[in-house]
């Protein structure tokens, strides 16, 4: 097996970074795609000429008709929201039919919306922004072994016995502690019967799937979810999701061995964004915050909340790059930039009266820090035609070289507009020979 038919994908910020673009041009070479963690709290947005697809649970690879997409055991999938995904996509012509899912894939059903909802209300100013989708309480359940898994869906029956064992005690938590009226069990099962008729003939073993695919030259595309600094232990904690977002979570979140990942491609915008709560060093509470946000269409594709906006962030760049042992960096949404006067990146933080250039492993810390930053000219020019790095005007071109300067990683792809052709392949790259 050759290390280039192997390419992990993560976010390299705080999620929303535009992987589902940079998953979707790369998955036209691609033979499998495969996510490996979280749920339908993702919202990847793929634009294709005049179609725009907004996908939850379903690898961006879906769009290519002779690619394999594949839900892995280190993802939660909330059925019916599965099944009107596939529906939703099958209207608009896109065949599904090469969808499989693990059978370890841990299910979410409504008492674990429930139980999030009720949570987060809970919680009341100490929220955790969440989006209400059952997440954590599905992969809590999973530590706690009392989860679902998607092998259940095989048979009705199965199904049934397995949710009649673990439903009480979720009635018990629901009724005491949140004064919820819980779930009847006949009800509930039969609620989830058409998701085991459409969906029981989709689950496989992927792992055995993307063996044989690496073991016979077959190209392979592992498609993250969320950003490093949603990481459950190495993000932002507790302002986090429930799963590990970082590269290693491909191999484990598949059933492979990490010797299996090749390439691993950190996804970041030229700016920075934020969903939820949560420390935000660079956020720009003002005119430039707003105009990034407007510019950008900066509003959550699973949520529709207005995200956060505020310049590059070197640190969080750097500390992304360490933890996912990132080879190269896909710079999407550079054509934002574009007319503003002045660009920066945070290069360090001042943090109680001193200067340090690593993330803080402590929130508290990271809330009392202030970004230090370089700032360089913009560039006025529409960028969205070019196609090579030599049409980029000097300015965007200066502004690259000095972000991967900073972050000691070499951008590899740069993103100059939403659509498939609007990328730019740096030609000398690594990723170049995932094209050729």
């Amino acid at each position: 097996m050759s290390k280039n038919n192997s390419l992990v994908v993560v976010g390299a910020q705080w999620g929303d970074e535009g992987k589902g673009k940079v998953i979707d041009h790369l998955a036209v070479k691609a033979d499998l795609v495969a996510r490996f963690q979280g749920g339908n709290n993702a919202g990847h947005t793929v634009v294709y000429g005049a179609n725009i697809f907004k996908l939850h649970h379903v690898p961006s690879g879906i769009l290519n008709k002779n690619t394999l997409c594949l839900l892995g055991n280190g993802m939660v999938v909330n059925p019916l929201i599965l099944i009107k995904e596939m529906n939703e996509l099958e209207k608009r012509g896109i065949d599904t039919s090469n969808l499989r899912i693990s059978g370890k894939a841990h299910l979410i059903l409504d008492y674990h919306e429930a139980l999030d909802e009720s949570n987060e209300k809970l919680l009341g100013e100490k929220k955790i922004g969440t989006t209400g989708r059952g997440i954590g309480p599905s992969y809590a359940d999973k530590a706690l072994r009392r989860g679902i898994r998607a092998i259940e869906l095989t048979d009705f029956s199965r199904f049934k016995n397995r949710l009649a064992e673990v439903l009480p005690l979720q009635n018990r938590i629901l009724r005491d502690i949140f004064d919820h009226p819980g779930y009847e069990l006949d009800q509930l099962a039969e609620k989830y019967r058409p998701a085991v008729e459409r969906l029981g003939p989709l689950v496989t073993d992927i792992s055995l799937i993307l063996d044989q695919g690496l073991a016979g030259g077959k190209k392979v595309l592992f498609e993250g979810a969320q950003g490093a600094l949603l990481d459950i232990d190495h993000g932002t904690y507790p302002y986090v999701t429930s799963s590990s977002t970082v590269a290693a979570a491909a191999a484990s979140g598949t059933g492979l061995g990490p010797q299996r990942l090749g390439q691993v491609l950190g996804v970041m915008k030229a700016y920075t964004t934020r969903v939820g709560e949560g420390p935000f060093p660079s956020e720009d509470k003002g005119e430039a915050g707003d105009q990034l946000r407007e510019r950008g269409n900066e509003f959550g594709t699973t949520t529709g909340r207005p995200r956060r906006c505020g310049w590059f962030d070197a640190v969080i760049a750097r500390y992304a790059a360490m933890i996912n042992g990132l080879t190269g960096l896909a710079l999407t949404k550079l054509d934002v930039l574009s007319g503003m006067e002045i660009v920066k990146i945070a290069v360090a933080y001042r943090c109680n009266g001193k200067e340090i250039k690593n993330f803080p492993s402590s929130i508290e810390e990271l809330k009392l820090c202030e970004p230090v930053y370089e700032s360089f000219p913009g560039w006025d020019e529409d960028i969205s035609r070019a196609r090579s790095l030599d049409d980029l005007p000097p300015a965007a071109r200066n502004f690259i070289e000095a972000l991967q300067k900073t972050v000691g990683v070499d951008a590899e792809l740069v993103s100059v507009g939403p659509d498939r052709s609007q990328t730019i392949i740096c030609p000398d790259s690594q990723l170049a020979k995932w094209f050729s």
